[in-house]
């Protein structure tokens, strides 16, 4: 059984790092200003689906791999650089004027919604040695 205590500050540092600024919250903060409530909830569950596959890879001992190979480390980190590098360059090659207020954008469909926070969580390489960190201290 893990003591209340070691509880308690893995979900204080957990909450410090939901509310710092990241790719995830940065993700979730524009979806849901542009699309809607509803736009911000799927995406956030995509983003929850990111937490777990991380907590999964930590309990499997996958995560381990990080220390003992750092290029896979420094792979999963260029990975993410790329992916939110694409991300922005769809974003302003788009005909949705996202910058014009009263310009109409259209939704993205729910399933690329989710899909994408989930891929801005897992390709976060923060998350892993964050749940790594408090894991292999247990």
């Amino acid at each position: 059984m893990i003591p209340i205590n070691d509880l308690l500050l893995f979900g204080l540092a957990a909450l410090v790092m939901v509310l710092s600024p990241g790719p995830n919250m940065i993700y979730l903060i524009s979806r849901s200003l542009s699309q809607g409530k509803k736009a911000g909830i799927i995406s956030l569950l995509g983003v929850m689906c990111g937490f777990l596959f991380h907590i999964l890879m930590v309990s499997f001992g996958l995560t381990a791999i990080f220390f003992a190979v750092p290029y896979a480390f420094v792979v999963v980190k260029f990975l993410g650089v790329a992916y939110l590098l694409y991300l922005a360059y769809n974003t302003v090659k788009s005909k949705n004027k996202i910058f014009d207020a009263d310009q109409n954008l259209k939704s993205d469909k729910p399933l690329k919604l989710f899909n994408i926070g989930l891929l801005t969580n897992i390709l976060n390489p923060k998350m892993a040695v964050f749940y790594l960190s408090f894991f292999l201290n247990l």
